[in-house]
């Protein structure tokens, strides 16, 4: 017959074994995580100053188109004809 201290050593190594292997693989998710986080950031910051530098562009060309014009005509309104009866 096994000895109670082997039975208790061993039952306590494949609990250990099994909890290491638990948390590396919570490790591992943890740190997938946190990359896939900082990819994201990385992709949106990058895509907000594409956004900003278009806006930027897009506002210099509608200036310098808008000084191109001559300005328009300022009309003047006609008074209205009253109606007698």
């Amino acid at each position: 017959m096994a000895n109670p201290t082997e039975i208790r050593d061993s039952a306590r190594r494949k609990a250990n074994t099994h909890f290491t292997a638990s948390e590396q693989r919570d490790a591992m998710v943890k740190k997938e995580l946190e990359q896939e986080r900082h990819a994201f950031d990385t992709r949106t910051a990058k895509l907000k100053a594409l956004r900003l530098a278009k806006e930027a562009a897009d506002a210099e060309a509608a200036q310098k188109l808008a000084a191109s014009q001559p300005p328009k005509p300022v009309k003047k309104k006609k008074a209205a004809a009253i109606k007698l009866r």
